[in-house]
């Protein structure tokens, strides 16, 4: 690439967290010298605001910032996240915990689950939370970060966060206002293609003024105003998957106890997720409107609040699924505008840290390279469809069979790859991770076993162990983890601590 062809312009329209997200890692990672970055957005425009909630890997997207974690907390008024809590899916009074980071530990080469289901086939083995420091840790609202202790779980703590995603962009804006982004003030009313090639040349202002670039990328939330009504992407729709489409949502008072995980609880038509802040506490109902009304599904939400309402209810419609190509040309998607997964697994905000980075290690010239392009939204289809499989699992690995909806999710089709990762499961408890998925055998194997799955036998190769040598080492390490919880202080004093707004 010669300098003369260097990206120099990069217009990015809508900002909420996906718009801050880009303009913050453009700024930190080209810096003002390689090209002017403009971020237009309209204050009367409101943000969805749904992914208050995080998984571990924002900690990689804070450090490539180079943000410090106790300043972010606490001007986003946010708290700590070792897993979700997951009430009534396998069946109706049923809890289970998807823990951030892993289960016991591996030996002989043998993954723990192995020898854990040996000993739960036999009746013998306790609930495998106890086998895992986040999930005994969020039992007794503790928390803190890892620290030197040599091969104690303390020293190896997975963790996320939860935070108020109006308060996140605005931090994120400072940061890269800081660092040379401009941030236009107004609406984006229309978009001008060039008429040789179909490239976006300009997008065009509510005073009429024109702003062109060289690269656009797409924030614009569910309308997808550039990459959908100007480049017609195309949306492949899983609502035939994932049938849930509305969310009403609604912050509520704060209580004393600051649980250190989100919350998900499984309603009749869909399920209701609660956010613990320092400051409130969000709350939503996501729901098929196929077998619930708007009343109804507000209605229980408002009856399952831990504190008084902090604001009217709202309503966010959506369409489960991702634009066919989430890059077309020299527009690239990110958040909303790019697809939607319900947040049931906290995915939105990890999908635009990997849109980013993928996208920087195929970062164009003006050229932009066909080639470069069809891998990108390759490999962005990949991760959406990897997500879905793991989001579809929560619903159709379930014995509920007290609701229309429930009959429906529990006996729908699926998609094959994930049929195959059942099949697998039930056949000998084994579970894996492919590729580059997000999601890691430990995460299926929480979600599988919590779920209610259960397997014909456990993997043969966990007998290479004598059965008095795997129950003396498994009470061993419960023993570990147990004692590393009853260590951690808890999670409400190490904000206040650490971290307080």
């Amino acid at each position: 690439m010669t300098e003369d062809n260097r990206i120099r312009s990069i217009v990015i329209v809508g900002g909420g967290t996906a718009g801050w997200m880009t303009a913050a890692t453009f700024s930190r990672i080209l810096g003002s010298q390689y090209a002017n970055i403009t971020l237009i957005e309209s204050d009367e425009i409101g943000i969805i605001g749904v992914g208050e909630a995080t998984i571990p890997q924002m900690a990689t997207f804070n450090r490539m910032l180079g943000l410090d974690e106790n300043q972010f907390v606490r001007e986003t008024k946010g708290s700590f996240k070792l897993g979700i809590q997951f009430v009534d899916w396998g069946r109706v009074g049923h809890t289970y915990f998807h823990p951030f980071g892993k289960y016991g530990l591996d030996m002989q080469g043998v993954s723990f689950h192995a020898y854990f289901l040996r000993l739960h086939e036999l009746g013998e083995a306790p609930d495998i939370d106890a086998f895992s420091l986040q999930a005994q840790a969020a039992r007794g609202n503790k928390f803190m970060r890892a620290i030197d202790a040599g091969n104690s779980p303390l020293s190896d703590i997975a963790y996320a966060f939860h935070f108020d995603a109006g308060l996140y962009a605005k931090f994120l804006r400072r940061y890269a206002e800081e660092r040379g982004v401009v941030r236009r003030e107004g609406r984006v009313v229309d978009v001008k293609l060039r008429g040789h090639d179909g490239f976006v040349q300009s997008v065009v202002m509510q005073d009429g003024t024109e702003v062109e670039a060289d690269l656009f990328v797409d924030c614009s939330g569910f309308r997808g105003l550039i990459i959908e009504q100007a480049l017609k992407a195309g949306y492949t729709d899983w609502s035939h998957y994932l049938p849930c489409d509305r969310a009403i949502a609604v912050p509520c008072a704060s209580v004393d106890e600051w649980t250190p995980y989100t919350r998900c609880t499984a309603r009749k038509a869909g399920w209701q997720w609660r956010i613990p802040l320092q400051h409130r506490i969000g709350n939503g109902h996501v729901f098929s409107s196929k077998y619930m009304s708007d009343d109804e599904a507000t209605a229980i939400l408002l009856a399952n609040l831990d504190g008084e309402p902090l604001a009217d209810p709202r309503t966010v419609p959506f369409r489960t699924g991702h634009r066919n190509k989430l890059w077309v040309k020299n527009c690239v998607a990110m958040g909303l505008a790019g697809g939607f997964l319900e947040p049931l697994e906290s995915t939105a905000i990890w999908l635009i840290q990997s849109g980013l980075s993928r996208f920087l290690t195929m970062f164009p010239d003006r050229g932009f390279n066909q080639a470069d392009i069809d891998r990108f939204n390759r490999i962005m289809t990949t991760d959406y469809e990897e997500i879905r499989d793991f989001l579809i699992l929560h619903y159709h690995a379930t014995e509920r069979s007290d609701s229309p909806f429930w009959d429906y999710c529990r006996t729908m089709e699926i998609p094959e790859r994930l049929a195959e990762k059942m099949r697998v499961f039930r056949s000998h408890g084994r579970c894996f991770r492919e590729n580059e998925e997000l999601f890691n055998d430990t995460s299926w194997f929480a979600v599988m076993h919590g779920q209610l799955m259960k397997a014909q036998s456990h993997d043969p190769v966990a007998d290479v162990m004598s059965l008095g040598e795997t129950r003396s080492r498994l009470a061993h390490i419960r023993e570990a983890i147990a004692n590393s919880a009853d260590y951690m202080p808890r999670h409400r004093d190490f904000i206040r601590q650490n971290c307080a707004a």
